[in-house]
């Protein structure tokens, strides 16, 4: 097929809510899956035909993701020192907190497992997929799954305990 444009154009949503959810910010989100669709059209040639493409591209976007988070650690933490966060809750807002106390649970998985977690959990990528995905045997997947789901749970049932104190 001389134009790729129809086959990966139904795939950007998918590519776009796996990038935000790896990153939480969406501008480096649509610059990450940018880049991870220029990759793929400047290597279409030599993609494999029989392959699945979905699992390609999902490859491509989570290989420059973890390169550029290798590269950040090198790097170290970049702290901007103008900006003032201040902390915003308004009534009824138990959901928005559990939330980000998943996503910060989920932050705190070393990237493998996090991947993982949001390939199957999120994007419902079957075992196999996720495996072609991570270049990883199917039963790897299924540990490493299995540990970061535990872990995740541990995590977020810890900070509960953490944040209820007996009041004598």
């Amino acid at each position: 097929m001389a134009d790729p444009g129809p086959l990966i154009e139904p795939l950007i949503p998918a590519l776009r809510r796996y990038a935000y959810a790896l990153l939480r910010d969406h501008t480096a989100a649509d610059d990450l899956v940018q880049d991870a669709l220029e990759r793929a059209l400047l290597h279409w040639s030599s993609r494999r035909n029989d392959g699945d493409l979905r699992a390609w591209l999902f490859t491509i976007l989570r290989n420059l993701h973890v390169g550029r988070h290798r590269q950040a650690l090198r790097r170290g933490a970049v702290v901007d020192i103008d900006e003032d966060e201040l902390p915003e809750t308004s009534a009824g807002q138990d959901i928005v907190l559990e939330t980000r106390d998943v996503l910060a649970a989920l932050d705190q998985l070393p990237e493998e497992q996090k991947s993982l977690l949001l390939l199957v959990g999120v994007e419902d990528f079957s075992y196999e997929e996720a495996a072609r995905v991570l270049d990883v045997p199917i039963g790897t997947v299924m540990s490493r799954l299995s540990r970061a789901r535990r872990r995740l749970r541990s995590i977020v049932d810890g900070d509960r305990v953490t944040l209820l104190r007996r009041v004598k």
